[in-house]
């Protein structure tokens, strides 16, 4: 059985809840940076819907979110821009992975994962100089992004398998059936 919805309306879906999933965090301190709610939905889309519906939610859902409720903002750090390159590598790498990696989630995720934080710390360091920092090394700003970002790795780790597995039990790929049949 597939979904009945095509997947333009599946890929805008997931936009909408990354710029409505960021709202369950907003009561924390700075809960945004370190739970990172806005990838999870990236990172679905890739996964359950293929690499170019998760490089779309990706690029698109920081900018709109930005556009709508100024949250994650465009200035006077860019921020939105470098969570949509991010956010953009996270969805496009799971969807990729996924399929080529014949559908090993947990691997697929952590390089999905690992790819994106260190695209943000690439286009992190391209934005070093627009706001006057002097540019550091990449593996310094790589390992803060990672640090920084525990607690919302491990959320990512344990949502969003659990969210794939039950939807592939609702609706099982030719791929996955042949997989179990074996």
């Amino acid at each position: 059985m597939k979904p009945s919805l095509p997947l333009f309306v599946r890929t805008a879906l997931m936009i909408a809840l990354g710029i409505a999933l960021p709202f369950a965090f907003h009561g924390i301190p700075n809960a945004g940076r370190i739970f990172l709610p806005m990838h999870i939905p990236a990172i679905l889309a890739g996964l359950l819907f293929g690499p170019l519906s998760g490089l779309l939610t990706g690029a698109i859902t920081p900018l709109l979110s930005s556009l709508l409720t100024g949250m994650p903002p465009l200035a006077p750090v860019p921020i939105a821009v470098q969570m949509s390159v991010e956010l953009a590598i996270f969805g496009l790498l799971a969807g990729v992975l996924y399929r080529v990696l014949r559908q090993n989630l947990v691997l697929s995720l952590i390089v999905a994962v690992f790819g994106g934080r260190f695209a943000y710390s690439v286009i992190t360091l391209a934005f070093f100089p627009l706001v006057g920092l002097r540019p550091a090394p990449l593996g310094v700003v790589f390992g803060a992004a990672l640090t920084m970002a525990v607690p919302g790795l491990l959320l990512q780790f344990v949502a969003i398998p659990a969210v794939v597995l039950a939807y592939e039990k609702l609706y099982p790929t030719k791929a996955r059936k042949r997989n179990t049949a074996q």
